[in-house]
């Protein structure tokens, strides 16, 4: 049926015939498909105009009240609820300006919409190509109505408003299992919502996409895929591909699992939603150029790639991606040494509040344990590696819901952000000894103390501002003055000539040779990885955590996270510095005189005292309230994010009526001074 007057004005004949003949459709659907002896008017159909679309069923003359006065909601394009069939070219919406959700912009506090069943239904379609079974089976679920007679919401659409509201709240499985049993008791019998997780699940999995389960060698020296994937212990180590050894048929438990989600199918679903496709040309619209770097699209990275390739700028449906990876424990709250690794992409196309945003951040895998990847990690990273080179050397062909049309995406990775540990990992550079520095290399000016065991590097003023006045202070630092230049960081060719003769040998059986480049990274098999100004970054925020935390141990002197201890005081003494901090040897025992930032046991309680009694708004940061332990005086379970408002804001209030103003100002100094910049 030709849809084109759902475009037309509500008082143009075209309209006017348009909504008589859906409606004619409908009804006859409804007759169609059950017995009644209604007349047309009084046949409950689901509304479709822009009110109601979410609200549910009404007769026949109230809906055509409706479509008059509110108009058809125009994202309706496909009509699955009213007897048409999903057909291979059929597209969820035409105009974003008509699809308007309940409440404004902010992606995250978005109410679900009752037609997103419909949209999903449909975006799901082209996956379905080689099992028409299995998407029928979705569509007479998605028509299902949750019980006889009520057609405001359906077995698909509940399951869906119900896991929307499982993530958002991070519901277990148990619980969630707990209450569908208790609503489906509240129902009227024959309803058809599941009574378990599992069988919930069996149902939407059809809506999900799909991954990859792919076997790992148990010392990360290959991937049982390709022509390894038939294999039962591993070429380079002869590890056992198994847990227990394989019995006949019976192939066993695999040792080491790692997830691979492509971004591909997850890039072409997401322009088939008409909002999404429009956020993601954000950066090609005018912007004030007053040089502040506002967001990625301003920064010398970016332009870039318009100047260098500029065949790949001319659409700006094309995306700049980003890589992050970080390893953590998923059973922390009950201990061990378990070390699982997800690698994340960002979306640098969409407008600055959304690239963040956790709906529009993919993982494209998961790294299993127990040990953590380390340089290996390039063993794990070839599957998307791989896609990525597609989606630069080729492209893949996509449907835009915003302009209606087709297209050839191409996608470039501009970075990577993680900490320091992963940075090392990915990049190949040491991560650790006298060569640390990523960016001096081999050119670092290091020392190895003699108490603490560990390398300093003293020689980091080189990198202020020439007259930056911590290039002249002796007393501060080291007793030297600093007049040296910054070395310039190796661009990513010089780069690739130094790592080029470097044969990777992976695997944690495999000794790695003493040289800088611990390998050749495989981000070089991307064409233009080497041209690129930035190719890793460090995530501040996990910095200025690491570092507040050690502020904060220092300052209430926590065992094992405080930096200002014997051997420390005993380094100082050795390097000539701060003479008067040297510690006072008695027999066995020692004396360390207070410092500057040394806290009595009053001034710790009321240090603590300030935090825990902070009231800020909701949302702002966690409640410094449940986080500030009184008995024994330490912080407990703080984020990136609150370290970054504590020393961003909270700490100058805590230690302004403790401290000095001279050692406040320059604890201060270096945070909201240095650090950002």
């Amino acid at each position: 049926m030709d849809k084109f007057w759902m475009d037309k004005h509500r008082l143009s004949p075209e309209y006017e015939q348009g909504v008589e003949k859906f409606l004619r459709y409908a009804i006859d659907h409804i007759r169609d498909s059950m017995d009644t002896d209604e007349i047309d008017d009084e046949i409950e159909i689901l509304c479709p105009c822009r009110e109601c679309m979410k609200t549910g069923s009404l007769p026949v003359h109230k809906v055509r009240i409706h479509l008059y006065v509110s108009g058809i909601n125009r994202n309706y394009k496909n009509w699955i609820w009213h007897g048409e069939e999903v057909t291979a070219n059929s597209r969820s919406c035409t105009s974003h300006d008509d699809f308007q959700y309940a409440h404004g912009d902010d992606e995250d506090e978005m109410e679900l919409p009752e037609d997103a069943a419909i949209d999903m239904v449909q975006a799901a379609h082209e996956e379905f190509t080689g099992d028409p079974d299995s998407f029928q089976k979705l569509i007479e679920d998605a028509e299902k109505p949750l019980y006889p007679s009520f057609y405001s919401h359906t077995k698909v659409s509940t399951l869906i408003r119900l896991f929307n509201i499982k993530s958002k709240g991070g519901w277990s499985d148990k619980s969630f299992t707990e209450l569908l049993r208790e609503v489906k008791s509240m129902l009227p019998p024959n309803n058809e919502l599941p009574e378990s997780m599992y069988e919930a699940k069996k149902t939407l999995n059809a809506l999900g996409m799909e991954y990859e389960k792919i076997h790992a060698c148990p010392n990360d020296c290959l991937l049982f895929r390709k022509d390894y994937k038939d294999d039962n212990t591993c070429r380079t180590c002869g590890a056992s591909r198994w847990k227990k050894a394989p019995s006949g048929t019976s192939k066993g438990v695999p040792e080491k699992v790692m997830w691979y989600f492509s971004p591909i199918p997850r890039f072409r679903r997401m322009f088939r939603s008409p909002k999404t496709s429009k956020h993601l040309i954000y950066h090609s619209l005018p912007r004030v150029e007053d040089g502040k770097l506002l967001h990625p699209v301003d920064s010398p990275a970016w332009k870039l790639v318009d100047n260098k390739w500029p065949e790949f700028a001319k659409e700006p449906r094309n995306l700049r991606l980003a890589l992050s990876t970080y390893g953590f424990n998923p059973n922390s709250s009950v201990g061990g040494n378990y070390s699982c690794w997800p690698v994340m992409l960002a979306i640098y196309n969409f407008p600055l509040k959304l690239c963040m945003k956790r709906k529009f951040i993919m993982r494209t895998m998961l790294i299993s344990g127990p040990k953590q990847p380390g340089n290996d990690i390039d063993v794990y990273l070839a599957p998307l590696i791989e896609d990525l080179q597609k989606l630069w050397d080729e492209g893949v062909e996509v449907y835009d819901a915003y302009k209606e049309e087709n297209f050839n995406l191409k996608v470039v990775l501009l970075w990577t952000i993680s900490d320091f540990l992963a940075y090392a990992n990915l990049s190949g550079c040491p991560k650790g000894g006298y060569n640390a520095c990523p960016i001096c290399a081999e050119r670092t000016s290091s020392i190895r103390l003699k108490y603490s065991d560990k390398n300093v590097y003293q020689s980091h003023r080189k990198f202020l501002p020439r007259k930056h006045k911590f290039r002249l202070d002796k007393k501060d630092f080291h007793g030297q003055q600093e007049l040296g230049t910054a070395p310039k960081p190796y661009d990513g060719e010089e780069v690739l000539r130094q790592v080029e003769g470097i044969q990777n040998v992976w695997g944690k059986t495999m000794k790695s040779k003493p040289v800088y480049w611990k390998k050749k990274s495989i981000f070089f098999e991307l064409a233009y990885w080497k041209y690129l100004l930035v190719r890793h970054c460090l995530d501040v925020m996990h910095t200025e955590k690491n570092i507040g935390e050690s502020i904060v141990g220092t300052l209430l002197n926590v065992p094992k996270k405080t930096k200002d201890g014997y051997n420390a005081r005993k380094d100082l003494e050795d390097l000539g510095m701060r003479p008067e901090l040297a510690p006072k040897e008695n027999g066995k025992k020692a004396y360390l005189p207070p410092a500057c930032f040394t806290l009595k046991k009053e001034e710790k309680i009321k240090f603590c005292k300030t935090l825990s009694e902070l009231k800020v708004p909701e949302g702002y940061c966690s409640s410094f309230k449940n986080r500030v332990s009184m008995t024994d005086l330490k912080l407990y379970g703080l984020k990136s994010h609150d370290y970054h408002m504590l020393m961003q804001q909270f700490l100058p209030l805590a230690i302004r009526s403790i401290f000095p103003e001279h050692v406040r100002n320059q604890v201060m100094f270096f945070f909201q001074g240095n650090l950002l910049h």
